[in-house]
């Protein structure tokens, strides 16, 4: 299964909507379960989130359950959070190279909002 950025940030930024800080049962439109599941794996295995791995021998890959965002998942919603910078960062990227680590593209991210504050 291929990495979904997209899906990354909707998951990160429902974690960060949560009253309780814990993460709610997730749900897309146009996402399966397990491709959520995948994505949480992915999101717990890249420190940006905590919870335990759920894969079992029914499971269609890996899969995990997102208990809370950590600090880093937190610095990328930060980050991710604006609709015409998430656009803006993607564009440059499939202008440019077509793919990016989420590292990079957090650092992308980043950069463009220094750019917005004016800050060097």
């Amino acid at each position: 299964m291929k990495r979904d950025l997209d899906l990354i940030r909707k998951i990160v930024l429902a974690i960060e909507e949560s009253p309780s800080g814990f993460a709610p049962k997730l749900s897309f439109g146009g996402y399966s379960d397990a491709q959520i599941g995948y994505h949480e794996y992915l999101l717990i295995s890249a420190g940006y989130a905590t919870g335990p791995e759920t894969t079992n021998m029914g499971s269609e890959g890996p899969e995990a359950m997102i208990r809370s965002l950590t600090w880093a998942g937190h610095e990328f919603a930060d980050a991710a959070r604006d609709d015409s910078r998430w656009n803006r960062a993607l564009g440059m990227v499939k202008d440019k190279t077509g793919t990016i680590t989420l590292e990079l593209l957090k650092q992308l991210l980043s950069t463009l909002m220094r750019n917005a504050l004016g800050l060097p």
